[in-house]
């Protein structure tokens, strides 16, 4: 694959985690769809691969400042108002927000990154951005996706030895969060063997390189590569690109995510 991102130093870390599981048994779930983000409780992560999360990530590596997820259009345009030179990032059934800068879309993210630098993106989707406004049981809520899935595997067993009865609920969005999405059923599975230290098997690299047959579709469909390029697909399928998390928080203006670097465990 073409190298998409040449200014980007990316690592694939396929492999087995440094630290392998030492016994102790983790309280860590799946969970599915809104109702999922509405049971979560502990250490949560708002998973959405396709392509709210790895799209946040972009964000940063292109120069954001800071991110804001928001859960309706209506609040976005508000907090665009309220804050001078922000931009507006985001989509619903996949379809670039009317007036918004961008869509929901890491390569258009890419070609546009002199715009994002140093600013304030307000970001907004139809899953991922909803799990987190419903996560209200969580302690703590994570965003993920395939792009630093490791990176949130090995923040979350960091937490855990501090605090290893705290439970962990992965959830998987879905399409629009109303329907499961093969790939974000697979990223959750991918932190959840990382955090117990397990070996990534090689069905789990075969059915990442096989997205492509199932909600990936909508990416190689020459009629659709207005709203899905087929550059989306490619970015958002790079297995633990990068070496950070995204931590959800609050302030007077509302949510946001900020970048917290993982580095190598002991």
């Amino acid at each position: 694959m073409e190298d998409l991102c040449p200014e980007l130093s990316h690592q694939n870390h396929s492999s087995a985690p440094e630290q392998k599981n030492q016994g102790r048994e983790v309280d860590c779930r799946i969970l599915h769809l809104l109702e999922g983000a509405r049971s979560a409780t502990g250490i949560t992560v708002i998973i959405d691969v396709f392509r709210a999360f790895s799209v946040e990530c972009y964000l940063y590596e292109m120069g954001a400042s800071l991110v804001r997820p928001v859960g309706t259009i209506e609040e976005a345009r508000a907090l665009h108002e309220a804050i001078p030179g922000s931009i507006l990032v985001g989509e619903r059934q996949g379809i670039r927000c009317e007036g918004f800068d961008f869509g929901n879309s890491p390569s258009q993210i890419l070609r546009g990154r002199e715009m994002v630098r140093g600013r304030v993106a307000i970001h907004t989707t139809s899953a991922g951005t909803q799990g987190i406004v419903n996560a209200a049981g969580a302690s703590e809520i994570l965003t993920g996706s395939l792009v630093n899935a490791r990176a949130v595997a090995a923040y979350i067993r960091n937490r855990l030895r501090a605090a290893p009865l705290m439970p962990v609920s992965l959830v998987a969005m879905g399409l629009s969060a109303k329907t499961p999405a093969v790939e974000d059923e697979l990223c959750a599975e991918y932190i959840r063997a990382y955090i117990e230290g397990q070996k990534i098997p090689p069905s789990f690299e075969r059915r990442r390189r096989d997205l492509k047959n199932f909600d990936g579709k909508r990416f190689f469909d020459p009629k659709m590569q207005e709203h899905f390029p087929e550059e989306d697909y490619h970015m958002c399928i790079e297995e633990s690109a990068f070496a950070y998390v995204l931590r959800v928080a609050r302030d007077e203006f509302g949510y946001y995510s900020e970048k917290i670097p993982v580095g190598q465990e002991d």
